[in-house]
């Protein structure tokens, strides 16, 4: 819900600070360009300062805008909260919490910390966005959503750590692959086998290749997908995919597939975060359901990595998306 509470310069001024066009803010305002053009002169000569850059495909926000925006949003959502809560008080909270994250996730692991907590808080409300890393990280910066979950190899400016686990990389393999029998894979073992990987916004990939570099390897990718759903069920003995333990936790246990850590240090140094918006306190709903999400992940990271088998007692097994 968006609240009328902000001035009309200050309105406008955050849709063009969340779409970066004049036009396409006009629109969802259902003014002209030109009105919105006005308001956003007349907020920076109030201020004394430019907001935006103006450059031809679009508008960026100067420093000083990003201050205001930052504020601005963190502000809106707070006024929301509060609606929320009186909302609850009268018995009409929707119990809302919005959610991002990666699609390693969304496959198996967040439906069913969802379902749980939903079982647990009946009447809730879990909304569930799932989009690319850079694409989560701008809906909380946005203030479109409340929780976001993905994999980091940096820190992230605006953002709000609320839980961080290391995540490393492994070498997911059919259980008679022959690296299934060993406890660690190296990169080295890895490239001479056909690869199953993501594409290069995947951090997956980036700390592979980061570390291929380190050494002077190279590959030629079998299967190349941003989606681990596509990837998943091409795996094949002797296919090699990259993954973290989430994604494939439930396929362990079925015994379908192994994961293997690798040797190298940039493969075992990314993290796992569950993220908010700096400066915003969550609802205490939202909380909630972040502990949940904490202690889930926590049990994950304590489950086994799964058996290799003699290739000749290997079952024929597929792994179907739906598994």
């Amino acid at each position: 819900m968006t609240l009328p509470l902000l001035s009309i310069p200050m309105r406008h001024f955050l849709e063009v600070a969340r779409s970066g066009s004049v036009n396409q803010a006009a629109a969802r305002l259902f003014v002209a360009s030109s009105a919105v053009s006005r308001q956003i002169a007349k907020l920076e000569d109030s201020l004394g300062t430019p907001l935006f850059e103006r450059h031809a495909r679009g508008m960026a926000l100067t420093a000083a805008g990003e201050r205001l925006a930052a504020h601005l949003r963190n502000a809106q959502l707070d006024i929301e909260q509060v609606v929320e809560q009186v909302r609850d008080l009268g018995g009409q909270s929707a119990r809302r919490i919005r959610m991002a994250c990666t699609e390693g996730f969304a496959g198996h692991f967040m439906p069913l910390v969802m379902r749980s907590f939903e079982s647990a808080n009946p009447g809730c409300q879990l909304e569930l966005h799932v989009g690319s890393p850079d694409g989560v990280s701008a809906l909380l910066a946005r203030g479109e959503t409340d929780i976001a979950l993905k994999y980091v190899v940096a820190p992230e400016p605006g953002l709000k750590i609320e839980h961080s686990a290391t995540a490393p990389v492994y070498a997911v393999l059919r259980p008679d692959h022959p690296l299934a029998r060993q406890r660690v894979v190296s990169v080295a073992d890895a490239v001479r086998y056909p690869l199953a990987v993501g594409d290069k916004g995947v951090t997956a990939r980036q700390l592979f290749d980061q570390a291929c570099s380190l050494q002077g390897l190279q590959y030629r990718a079998l299967f190349v997908s941003n989606f681990s759903s596509v990837l998943l069920p091409l795996l094949r003995t002797p296919d090699v995919m990259l993954s973290g333990l989430l994604t494939v936790m439930h396929l362990i246990d079925e015994g379908t597939v192994v994961a293997r850590p690798f040797a190298e240090a940039p493969l075992q140094q990314r993290q796992l975060q569950v993220l908010a918006l700096e400066g915003r306190t969550l609802p205490p709903l939202a909380q909630d359901f972040v502990r949940h999400l904490v202690d889930a992940i926590a049990n994950a990271g304590r489950r086994k990595l799964g058996r290799a088998r003699a290739s000749g007692a290997a079952k024929k097994e597929e792994i179907s998306p739906g598994r």
